[in-house]
């Protein structure tokens, strides 16, 4: 146990650390949030997030997206934190990275500037030489998630399957980043380089048909917007499962074992019929809806891209 002399985020890690090395936190247990632990000790988030950082560098624990931080499977004990990064080694770069890291793990209401210092052991301020704002460092974010896939030199001939393209590359973006999918409507739409490029790839793949720009902008944002709508309940449902400690089929479990089927059969019969046929249940999964929809999406747009209406 740490020495009361010692800075709080030591004392903090330091029984963090007991309860990991005794067994009282096992391998993949769910360590108490840096909101908690800032919480159970009275201290300031960022002193919380700190203990989280050294026990990180120590190889205890681990980020789990969506999660939280676990401890890790086989983590070797270092029973002496790892020192501070210099400032001489911050740079915009690691900024980014740790800001991306923060928003996978626990979404973007948990990004802030003194989180990211926090992470990379350096003082609040220093984070402000890199970057003006968290505004500012939630766009450099974004546009490095959207920068992690690109197109092809050659693109597949034929304006649906490279739309096809497209889509399967945004959502795997946004599967990958879920918070994507709250950054903005798209009423005010993000001019991020690498968003662009998404973008662009999807133009030029309307572009040519006869169609007026404004439709043709109006079919992309469409067209994004499905991706991006459907995206945003990733997010959500992340955010609903650390909430509760459910699954989605977990939480769905304990609804329909207190719903009222007999009451339901009157005002609501065709919901009870279609849920009574479905003798294993219903299974949502987005990804075969995002597919579904993909496809109805197009097939909805080829007569009036081919010209057929």
């Amino acid at each position: 146990m740490a020495p009361e002399t010692d800075p709080p985020f030591r004392r903090i890690a330091a029984d963090l650390r007991r309860r990991i090395t005794s067994g009282e936190l096992a391998p993949g247990a769910r360590v108490p949030s840096n909101r908690r632990l800032a919480q159970d000790w009275g201290v300031a988030l960022a002193t919380a997030t700190k203990a989280l950082t050294v026990l990180r560098s120590e190889g205890l624990v681990e980020a789990r997206p969506r999660v939280g931080t676990v401890v890790a499977a086989a983590a070797p004990v270092t029973t002496a934190p790892q020192p501070a990064s210099p400032e001489g080694e911050l740079s915009r770069e690691r900024l980014i990275a740790a800001a991306l890291e923060i928003a996978d793990a626990e979404g973007l209401a948990a990004l802030s500037m003194r989180a990211v210092a926090a992470r990379l052991g350096v003082a609040p301020m220093t984070a402000y030489r890199y970057v003006t704002s968290k505004d500012e460092l939630v766009l450099l974010a974004a546009d490095a998630a959207f920068g992690e896939a690109g197109y092809p030199a050659d693109p597949p001939a034929g304006w649906r399957p490279r739309l096809e393209l497209g889509a399967r590359t945004l959502w795997s973006l946004f599967r990958r980043h879920p918070w994507l999918a709250e950054l903005g409507p798209v009423t005010r739409p993000l001019l991020l380089p690498n968003l662009l490029t998404h973008a662009e790839w999807a133009l030029a793949a309307l572009d040519g048909h006869g169609l007026p720009a404004a439709t043709v902008l109006d079919i992309h944002v469409l067209f994004y917007s499905y991706i991006e709508g459907l995206a945003a309940n990733l997010e959500r449902e992340a955010r609903a499962q650390a909430a509760t400690g459910l699954t989605g089929d977990q939480w769905t479990d304990t609804r329909f074992a207190a719903f009222d089927t007999r009451t339901a059969a009157v005002r609501f019969p065709v919901f009870t019929r279609l849920t009574a046929e479905l003798a294993e249940g219903y299974d949502l999964d987005l990804d075969t809806l995002f597919e579904s929809g993909l496809t109805t999406l197009l097939d909805g747009l080829t007569p009036r891209i081919e010209g057929k209406n």
